[in-house]
């Protein structure tokens, strides 16, 4: 598996505490994706700046750190007005990545 391919599990996913949260995060990520798939369509950068900026606190939160980074670039994206190639390319990234986050430990 490439590294594009590898699943992102949180460093809090062996976490008995903590565990059953991120199972939930990772639960709605579909619909955050939605969101911001949504938002790219009809170029609202603000939209989807805003939504890769929950993301980039919320997967931080639940132990993606990877993830944030990724999310911050898209944020910033948004933010700074790039141009759209730019953006549509932060997106495919943290969609990729998004993807590819599991609940739980590799097995």
């Amino acid at each position: 598996m490439t590294n594009q391919q590898q699943l992102i599990y949180s460093e809090f996913g062996n976490d008995e505490d903590l565990g059953e949260l991120v199972e939930m995060f990772v639960e709605e990520i579909p619909n955050r994706v939605q969101s911001m798939l949504e938002a790219a369509e009809t170029s609202n950068w603000a939209e989807l700046g805003r939504v890769a900026h929950q993301m980039k606190g919320a997967a931080g939160s639940y132990g993606f750190g990877e993830v944030t980074a990724i999310a911050a670039v898209l944020e910033n994206a948004c933010r700074e007005s790039a141009p759209a190639e730019s953006i549509q390319r932060g997106l495919q990234e943290l969609v990729s990545m998004c993807l590819r986050m599991r609940a739980g430990t590799p097995d």
